[in-house]
């Protein structure tokens, strides 16, 4: 294990333990250090951090800013215990940040959306069902994409109607009343996925065919 990954370790433990969660920054500085080991690089240089910060290219500038503060801040952490390490200047990808405009589904579109998920396929029926009433939830609840898919059965109350939604955005509970369609729709699918999937491995209320979570990236 080289020196810069045994630093990044503690670095992430250190700064976990103060209630950062890191999540990103903590995949993306391990790339880094992969990105370190095939350039020979024992210790951070301007120059190294500068390559790394700007990849991919066709990326926004300040997502290359936001890469070279994670190094940045990783290289102060290194530098008592590494003279050789500098920590790169803070206005080397200057860029000012400007916040994409939202775009609004209409209800036409928020329909079709549904009616494309329902024509998913699936090898027991479940995924269908579980796209559209996570879709639908969606545009109900305005909850944040990762929040719905980390609700756990105990966590849809389907008397009441009410999402408990456990350590969000800033690491806070709180409860999210839905209509009473919306907790319908629930227990429609609810219902569904206990029937089509009788073993699941996941205790989350949305699940793959496989009886898995929904990842995000799915």
């Amino acid at each position: 294990m080289s020196s810069l990954q045994i630093a990044l370790d503690e670095y992430l433990s250190v700064r976990r333990a103060l209630g950062y969660k890191l999540v990103l920054e903590g995949r993306l500085l391990r790339r880094f250090i992969e990105f370190a080991k095939h350039a020979r690089a024992d210790y951070i240089t301007t120059e190294l951090a500068l390559k790394w910060a700007t990849q991919p290219a066709h990326a926004q500038p300040s997502q290359w800013a936001n890469r070279l503060g994670m190094v940045r801040r990783f290289a102060r952490y290194c530098c008592p215990n590494d003279p050789r390490t500098v920590v790169p200047p803070p206005d080397l990808l200057p860029h000012q940040y400007r916040r994409v405009a939202p775009y609004i589904y209409s209800d036409q579109e928020i329909i079709r959306l549904l009616e494309a998920a329902r024509q998913l396929p699936s090898t027991i029926g479940l995924r269908r069902h579980t796209f559209a009433t996570l879709f639908g939830l969606y545009a109900a609840s305005g909850l944040r994409a990762n929040e719905a898919l980390r609700l756990d059965r105990d966590d849809v109350d389907l008397i009441n109607g009410v999402l408990t939604i456990r350590d969000t955005k800033f690491g806070k509970t709180r409860y999210v009343p839905v209509h009473p369609s919306t907790r319908h729709a629930l227990q429609r699918y609810a219902n569904l996925r206990d029937r089509l999937c009788r073993t699941p491995s996941s205790p989350r209320f949305f699940l793959s065919d496989r009886g898995t979570r929904v990842t995000y990236d799915m």
